[in-house]
């Protein structure tokens, strides 16, 4: 019986594991960061021999050089693992120092490597260390433009490849114009032309969410008439898409600042497709800004 896959999630430190690894536990991997290198086969020969069928659809291990170990032997450990069966994939996540630098700077954190002089020493040596394995990965990530969500979209791709997640996963996401589209977004539609709660005193300090901010917008006619073109327009497409063999899919919905109208229409449109379609997410990227 062929076993389930085994992904090494590693890389530069500020390059977004942790955000990977949550995203391969979403996908129904069962996840461990920083468990040391030498355990990991004992680790899978307990889980193998355990008597209760667990439901994970694999195991995401996130390694890098906080374990001294882990240079010199993962070789050894994912050729032994492709002989013992195992779909042994590595993700290697990386970033431009530039960007690694900032996100040090806002989060505050120690680098593995700060013994080795600044901030941008450290960077510089740890990505000097790395560069044998970056160049073995069997997935690699450069997550310098990536949000948070477009990491875990991009995770959930290769979560697909390696497992039989069934069904297109598809997320409908709301946004702001005046932040930019998705760069992930297979679809982009534009409700500005809705009518803007934002110039109404009392819906402005509120969002979509809200119960009056979405009877505002819904009460229009033209709201109606939209979303029933719209939602048509969808069923007819994402069978399409499906049928072509696409994993995924992002419907990007955008206003203005992405905290009223889209909002609103997002999560119709979620419900319209969840109906449907089970493996459907919802995310609300410029919410919180307007």
């Amino acid at each position: 019986m062929k076993k389930r896959p085994v992904i090494i999630v590693t890389g530069t430190s500020g390059s977004g594991k942790s955000t990977a690894l949550a995203a391969f536990e979403d996908s129904g991997f069962y996840c461990v960061d920083n468990m040391p290198i030498e355990l990991i086969a004992q680790f899978l020969a307990q889980s193998d021999d355990d008597a209760v069928e667990t439901q994970e659809a694999g195991w995401a291990f996130g390694m890098d050089l906080r374990d001294k170990h882990f240079l010199p032997k993962y070789r050894p450990l994912m050729e032994e693992l492709k002989q013992k069966g195992y779909d042994a994939k590595i993700v290697f996540l990386d970033a431009d120092e530039q960007i690694l630098l900032r996100r040090y700077n806002q989060t505050r954190r120690h680098h593995p490597l700060g013994h080795c002089g600044s901030l941008l020493d450290a960077i510089r040596a740890e990505k000097r260390q790395l560069q044998p394995l970056r160049k073995t990965a069997d997935h690699l990530i450069d997550t310098s433009r990536f949000s948070v969500h477009e990491l875990k979209y991009a995770i959930l791709g290769i979560a697909r490849q390696h497992t039989a997640i069934s069904g297109m996963a598809i997320n409908v996401v709301s946004f702001g114009f005046k932040y930019g589209p998705p760069s992930e977004a297979d679809l982009v539609m534009d409700v500005r032309f809705l009518a803007n709660p934002f110039f109404v005193p009392e819906l402005k300090p509120l969002d979509g969410e809200s119960a009056a901010v979405q009877e505002y917008v819904l009460k229009d006619p033209e709201t109606a008439i939209f979303l029933k073109s719209f939602t048509e327009l969808l069923d007819h497409l994402i069978p399409l898409y499906e049928k072509e063999g696409k994993a995924y899919l992002t419907i990007a919905i955008g206003c203005t600042g992405g905290r009223h109208r889209s909002v609103v229409i997002a999560q119709k449109v979620y419900d319209h497709i969840q109906c449907k379609q089970p493996t459907v997410r919802l995310i609300h990227r410029d919410i919180q800004f307007g």
